[in-house]
């Protein structure tokens, strides 16, 4: 039961929270949204989160008229249903004065006991106030956007904390969210403005003898940026892959064993594993934590011809898997070392590939080496002989792939993030070819649209088509 400690944020006492109405602290929306901020189900503590201009009015109603604790300090309050007076909980509320609130406007947290009719009966109440509703999905976070309180990566990345299953990628969201990667975009966004503001200067005073050294520095300044770009954006995706996960295929024949290791690696009874050859039709994942890295596993169908409709199929899903995939495991029968078929050869000669020879207990194999400048690894997925020295290599294998470079700057994270770097990249390359040959207003022009690609990462420019796709993938009280 929580303490029935009393604080001193009575009406009138020092450090109570004022009426905070004042319209330029509550910018976006008129109305009050409110939502269950924590996870649903019965627990100890469930928090219900309330921002916008009656949110401290909201509180008083709850509380039976009782003052507001001080900003920022925690008291004990017994909420009941304005309606009804039916007593709801006994709770620790908060207060936080817009605009220094993780919304910018006015926001009251009520930490409630976990029960569900607890919950339910507090939002309830709070339904039938006027002025307020239920938050859409990632309402919050961006009503902290539109009030300048984070630019777009950091919202995004309080979703990416908020679904962080390993801890590479906890660790990948919170440096996002402080801001590392929408610094860097702004730097080179304020390059370019100062870039833009050189050259216009010449246009602006073309019938003046400015300094060469003015346009060289300028164009010198734009080839590093563009370099610079380049660079961030030639890092083998490894921010995508570990927000999203490392794609793992595993190929080979039928019967080479895929399953029984898919399961080894799952810890579980994921795929059938039988002495029939072919039971694998589909594409089976599992979704594994590897050194913090999250990784998909896929078992695919065996490789092979066959007069099956269903099997041919599940062949070509696996071909098609491995095209994609970020890394390929090739599993061979021990029966298939070292004369090894010659498209499961070429398959580890396509590159990103791992080679693993299975069955080793059934006949010691020869040291393993490599397949095609793919490493070898042999083991017994039934007995679990050789599987530490394999995960070993294959964790490795996968930090390689998210984490290489990581601690030399950030990495874009989305796709969209991307797309913008690359317009930017690719209106800077266009500049340059035609400095100064197309004349200033259209190298000036260049420099504006690689700017405004660069705001439309942070959220400075263009951004409105964007909102509802990007804060739709919130939960709900975020």
């Amino acid at each position: 039961m929580i303490p029935r400690r009393r604080n001193s944020g009575a009406a009138g006492a020092p450090g109570a929270v004022p009426e905070m109405q004042s319209q330029d602290r509550n910018a976006v929306g008129g109305d009050t949204i409110f939502a269950l901020a924590s996870g649903g189900g019965p627990a100890g503590i469930a928090v219900v989160r309330l921002s916008g201009p009656g949110a401290v009015g909201a509180l008083r109603s709850l509380a039976a008229g009782a003052a507001a604790p001080g900003e920022r300090r925690a008291a004990l309050r017994r909420l009941t249903d304005p309606a009804t007076g039916e007593v709801l909980d006994e709770a620790l509320v908060l207060a936080f004065a817009g605009p220094r609130s993780f919304t910018g406007e006015d926001v009251v947290e009520l930490h409630l006991h976990g029960g569900p009719a607890v919950v339910e009966g507090v939002l309830s109440a709070l339904g039938r106030l006027a002025g307020l509703r239920m938050a859409e999905p990632g309402e919050f976070t961006r009503r902290a956007f539109l009030n300048g309180r984070l630019d777009l990566t950091q919202a995004e990345a309080i979703a990416d904390l908020v679904a962080a299953e390993t801890s590479e990628q906890r660790r990948q969201a919170l440096d996002q969210a402080a801001g590392t990667l929408g610094r860097l975009y702004e730097d080179w966004r304020g390059r370019l403005i100062s870039a833009v503001a050189h050259v216009e200067a010449g246009i602006d005073f073309a019938d003046e003898d400015l300094p060469d050294d003015v346009d060289r520095a300028a164009r010198a300044a734009v080839a590093a940026l563009r370099d610079e770009i380049a660079a961030h954006l030639d890092d083998g995706r490894r921010g995508e892959r570990l927000r999203a996960g490392v794609h793992l295929a595993l190929l080979g024949r039928p019967n080479a064993g895929k399953s029984t290791l898919l399961n080894l690696l799952a810890g579980r009874d994921a795929a059938i594993v039988s002495e029939t050859a072919g039971t694998t039709r589909d594409v089976i994942e599992v979704h594994l934590d590897l050194g913090g890295v999250p990784v998909i596993v896929a078992d695919t169908a065996g490789l092979r011809e066959s007069a099956d409709e269903i099997e041919r199929e599940g062949v070509r899903r696996a071909a098609a898997r491995a095209d994609w995939a970020d890394l390929r495991l090739i599993v061979l029968d021990r029966a298939d070392w070292p004369e090894v078929p010659a498209d499961l050869r070429a398959l580890a000669a396509a590159g990103r590939a791992l080679v693993v020879v299975n069955k080793a207990d059934l006949r010691p194999v020869a040291a393993a080496g490599d397949l095609a400048g793919a490493p070898v690894t042999a083991i017994s997925a039934r007995t679990g002989a050789g599987i530490d020295a394999f995960l070993e290599r294959l964790t490795a294998e996968v930090r390689n792939l998210a984490l290489a470079g990581a601690g030399a700057s950030p990495a874009p994270t989305r796709a969209r993030h991307r797309r913008a770097l690359e317009q930017a990249r690719d209106a800077l390359g266009q500049a340059l070819d035609g400095w100064p040959g197309r004349g200033p207003e259209l190298v000036a022009e260049d420099l504006r649209l690689a700017a405004r690609a660069l705001g439309r990462i942070t959220g400075r420019v263009d951004v409105e088509d964007l909102l509802d796709v990007i804060f739709a993938d919130f939960c709900i009280g975020k």
